[in-house]
């Protein structure tokens, strides 16, 4: 970005400065991002009927247009024109306001993911923190829509949707926590610098695992799908909603999938680098180009498996669904941390302030430690839980022949 603002600056034209090229710049990709992102729906709509169709050996649509690319229009169309219903008693501020406010949550993710070499909204600081900070405002829309709505089945839809999202925040802020305690920022775009020898998929994947699949329950996808279990609560939080403003909660659903395959690339896969090519090293606009590029593929690669999970998995039932998040994802998450800093601390470079007393050993040794470390605790975890089943099996089967005991023979006289 700033090749393009020295080129608007040298064309001379009055009161254009840095100052005023900079922020003309940041407002044109703004607006292209809060263009495209809710675009998207109409990529993705197409693209998950379709692959779900494949899965489940149908064809998918095809009437509208070629391949059935005009299908997403057509239902475009159609939430614009139906009539937009606000229930009587509902609180007509608030309920008005939830789907917006998805929207926002999930747009305003993309500030500070770099897109490319020299293409990020901002490189704030604290990047992390602020996409927690925002990710936060989806389960409070959430619980706005449905407590507005003054509907007992959209309240408990709501309820249960939150129960969910507040359980899984916490592994997943707990997993970002430790890709910032190795690359040594909160800044995306220094965390995606800091992976130019190494994807962090590497070294951590027991995190970038953890980070997977609690996104996708973040997101509400299958099988963490609960928040419109249609068989169970009609249609969840969204149940009083319709015409524009049900639009407005399927866009906020389907960008946070888009920006959570973004951050998923960003954070573990490299983000714009490319392996044994150094991107910003070439020419011109080819560095750029090609970094856009590698992100592009690696996010449609997230799409697409969570997709497959949709057409493929069940819904988990909310207290199992729960148990997985409490007694498994959130001690798992806080013992890996653990490890995780332990290492970082031990190779610290002894260049820095506080060396460590492996930091001879050089990143390499550290990538080395830290992928023993994800490794070791993903083999002690599932030998736990194996045991822990097998108890259970165990302990089950004596409860059943304790009801129920077995017939004694009776002796004939």
């Amino acid at each position: 970005m700033e090749s393009i603002n020295e080129f608007l600056v040298s064309l001379n034209i009055p009161l254009l400065d840095t100052g005023v090229a900079r922020l003309i710049l940041h407002v044109v990709l703004a607006s292209i991002i809060a263009v495209v992102a809710p675009a998207m729906l109409i990529v993705l709509t197409w693209l998950e009927r379709k692959i779900i169709a494949r899965i489940q050996d149908r064809i998918g649509p095809n009437r509208a247009g070629p391949f059935g690319l005009l299908q997403a229009f057509a239902d475009m169309i159609k939430m614009f024109t139906k009539e937009d219903i606000t229930p009587a008693k509902a609180d007509r501020l608030f309920f008005n306001i939830a789907p917006g406010l998805s929207v926002f949550s999930s747009i305003m993710v993309f500030a500070v993911i770099p897109f490319a070499p020299g293409f990020v909204g901002s490189t704030m600081n604290a990047g992390l923190l602020y996409i927690i900070a925002i990710g936060g405002l989806g389960p409070l829309a959430i619980l706005m829509a449905g407590w507005s709505s003054n509907n007992k089945y959209a309240l408990l839809g709501a309820f249960r949707a939150v129960a969910m999202l507040v359980t899984y925040e916490i592994p997943m802020v707990i997993a970002l926590i430790s890709v910032a305690a190795v690359a040594g920022s909160m800044s995306v775009a220094d965390i995606v610098a800091a992976q130019s020898s190494m994807w962090y998929v590497i070294s951590l994947p027991l995190v970038a695992i953890i980070f997977f699949f609690t996104g996708v329950a973040e997101v509400g996808r299958s099988p963490f799908d609960l928040i419109e279990a249609e068989s169970e609560i009609v249609a969840g939080f969204h149940t009083e909603y319709s015409g524009i403003k049900f639009g407005m909660i399927m866009i906020g659903e389907y960008v946070h999938m888009f920006a959570l395959a973004i951050l998923l690339a960003v954070l573990f896969f490299g983000g714009w680098q490319i392996p044994f090519i150094d991107v910003v090293a070439l020419p011109g606009p080819i560095g750029p180009l090609l970094g856009f590029v590698s992100l592009a593929i690696k996010t449609f690669v997230f799409i697409f498996i969570m997709m497959w999970f949709r057409g493929t998995l069940p819904r988990f039932r909310i207290d199992h669904l729960l148990d997985f998040g409490w007694k498994f994802l959130v001690p798992l998450s806080i013992v890996l941390l653990i490890g995780v800093v332990t290492v970082v601390k031990l190779f610290s470079p002894l260049d820095s302030a506080y060396p460590g007393p492996l930091g001879s050993l050089g990143v390499w040794g550290e990538i080395g430690a830290l992928f023993l470390v994800n490794i070791v605790v993903a083999a002690l975890t599932l030998f736990i839980v194996s045991r822990l089943a097998r108890r259970s099996r165990s302990s089950a089967l004596r409860a059943v022949t304790a009801v129920e005991p077995m017939p004694t023979p009776t002796s004939s006289k």
